[in-house]
């Protein structure tokens, strides 16, 4: 230890550490957390829709052919699903270079197929669901540069139960 330096020199490689350190394990352990949670859901979104395969959803506004309808009604399902900050950091740069933003097409994704299985679970005796309509909002606090950032995405159709 030097003489006028009354602290050994590994409390500077500590402070260091701590200082540079804990943020960056932070943001590696946010990212990994954040990707094993969009893996699950997306496995989750594959089952249940392997699950209700057969109740299509259709953007058509009618249907050719002579059956008879029994009931038909409105249906709606909403989600809202926000992004993490280790894909808000990945976009910060990706504006700064220009370029796709694929982590936020994946939240889309989720958003959208996640809709369609909630407009799909509000009517389960229904034969089809016709007209669907995918409609997204971004919701943001815009004062200043905090707050939360997240999709919602509302589905809407008509689900059709035939007569017989």
């Amino acid at each position: 230890m030097p003489a006028g330096n009354s602290q050994p020199d590994y409390v500077g490689v500590i402070m260091m550490l701590v200082i540079y350190g804990l943020p960056f394990l932070f943001f590696v352990v946010a990212g990994v957390s954040g990707t094993i949670i969009e893996r699950r859901h997306y496995r989750s979104i594959r089952d249940r829709e392997a699950a209700t395969a057969d109740l299509p959803v259709v953007t058509l506004r009618t249907l050719d052919g002579t059956r008879p309808v029994a009931d038909a009604r409105l249906v709606t399902a909403s989600v809202v699903i926000s992004h993490d900050n280790f894909k808000r950091f990945l976009a910060q740069l990706r504006k700064i270079f220009g370029g796709s933003l694929r982590s936020y097409e994946s939240l889309l994704d989720r958003a959208r197929r996640e809709a369609v299985l909630r407009l799909k679970a509000e009517c389960p005796d229904a034969h089809i669901v016709m007209n669907l309509r995918l409609d997204t909002a971004n919701i943001a606090n815009t004062q200043g540069k905090k707050g939360i950032g997240a999709i919602e995405v509302v589905a809407s159709g008509t689900a059709v139960r035939f007569a017989g």
